[in-house]
């Protein structure tokens, strides 16, 4: 089991950037995948980005590429997803991941093993 903290979250006006932390402690972090994930009031949660163990691969949702870029720093047990260009519709509460295997194996929260309490993020117009 890994226990996921995130933080960074906050209030910024459109066009801003935000850059969101999670810090892991517990099973050997760099074994597995990464993800993030977020969820509005009255949505279901959906899918951001993810990043392999290595950081070698990455994959994100269409609503955020281009504008969001996930990374990892295993010796630091760190993950970050810097957020550009926000938009008002990127409001929500954004959730870090674990995933269950070192590849990035699905986009689904099914596909994701522990969570983290998650961080606000609201875009001001």
């Amino acid at each position: 089991q890994v226990q996921l903290v995130e933080s960074g979250g906050g209030l910024v006006q459109a066009g801003g950037s935000l850059r969101l932390s999670c810090a892991a402690s517990g099973r050997t972090f760099s074994n597995y995948a990464m993800g993030w994930f977020r969820q509005a009031p009255g949505k279901e949660r959906e899918f951001v980005a993810a990043i392999s163990w290595s950081g070698g691969s990455t994959y994100y949702a269409d609503s955020v590429k281009g504008r969001f870029t996930i990374s990892r720093d295993n010796a630091k047990l760190m993950v970050y997803l810097q957020m550009n260009t926000l938009k008002p519709e990127d409001t929500a509460v954004y959730y870090c991941a674990s995933g269950v295997r070192a590849w990035i194996s699905g986009n689904r929260p099914a596909d994701f093993g522990s969570w983290g309490q998650g961080t606000q993020v609201t875009v001001s117009s």
